[in-house]
């Protein structure tokens, strides 16, 4: 008895789909599962878990992670990490960067009272230009040089003013603002093109205004490496430069009682090379070098 063509197609499509069920679904995972417990390879791809050396896990040497105390403060003994934008930092499950960019100089300074929908006091928000500002200055005292960068004012916010001109977008100054510096904060210059230059009030509207930042005479190479006060853009990067790394040493070795040059042996030894000895830039996997500090040159208790 020949079946109707049509219900010959569906067994057809149903055949098919058992087939590449079994080749794609069930025979192609359990062979590349078992090749890659291949030696060589088992450790690729488990997550390149590393262990202490009494086998307990403390991380991936794919993933960073934050060595501070329970308050969120660098405890002074580690190398710290640059800043991650994923989750509460390094989180792998929320791996993202801020999506802030060159442009984002102007803080939403927070009104005093106000409260959102949910009923929460009003935070404001920061520009890209005042976070890193505010980490190089963090970062600048914790490690004992200058924290200056350019378009920052000394007190760790975007050194940005908005000026308004007689014709709008030309003509003289008519006013200036300090917008990321909240009255009655002193503003960073006193005076714009010979306008005082006055502090924000915070909710007060100054769309009006032209965004100027203004340099200062920051170094243009600053004592902060830009990695330190720059998230990557996976919010999960292991790896710190090497300025950042030496940045860190005579600290690491003060709070250790011990010799820089132990320290900064052991930074050596756990800097990756540049990929294909000529792609990016030598790095410093953090973990690994802390791991190697406690196991070395553990702080005393």
């Amino acid at each position: 008895m020949r079946l109707p063509s049509w219900i010959s197609q569906h067994l057809a499509a149903l055949r098919a789909v058992l087939v590449f069920t079994v080749i794609l679904g069930l025979a192609y995972p359990f062979a590349m599962t078992g090749i890659a417990q291949l030696p060589g390879l088992r450790d690729k791809a488990n997550g390149s878990v590393i262990q202490t050396a009494d086998g307990k896990d403390v991380g991936s040497s794919l993933i960073g992670q934050s060595f501070t105390d329970a308050d969120g403060n660098a405890v002074p003994s580690y190398f710290q990490s640059r800043p991650s934008a994923a989750g509460d930092g390094y989180d792998p499950t929320s791996t993202a960067a801020s999506n802030l960019g060159p442009e984002s100089i102007e803080d939403t300074l927070p009104v005093p009272g106000a409260v959102d929908d949910e009923g929460n006091p009003d935070e404001g928000s920061q520009s890209l230009l005042t976070q890193v500002c505010a980490r190089s200055v963090e970062i600048g005292q914790r490690e004992g040089v200058s924290g200056a960068r350019p378009y920052c004012t000394p007190d760790g916010v975007g050194a940005v003013l908005r000026v308004f001109y007689s014709e709008g977008l030309s003509g003289t100054v008519t006013r200036a603002v300090s917008v990321n510096q909240a009255a009655p904060a002193t503003p960073f210059i006193a005076t714009y093109d010979g306008v005082r230059v006055e502090s924000a009030v915070p909710g007060d509207d100054y769309s009006g205004g032209v965004l100027v930042a203004i340099r200062g005479d920051a170094p243009a190479n600053p004592a902060v490496p830009s990695d330190a006060v720059t998230a990557s853009g996976s919010g999960l990067d292991p790896q710190i430069s090497t300025a950042y790394a030496e940045l860190q040493v005579a600290r690491v070795a003060r709070e250790r009682g011990a010799d820089p040059a132990a320290v900064r042996k052991l930074v050596d030894e756990n800097t990756i090379g540049r990929s294909l000895g000529f792609m990016g830039e030598p790095g410093v996997n953090v973990l690994k070098l802390n791991l190697a500090l406690d196991r070395d040159l553990p702080a005393a208790r």
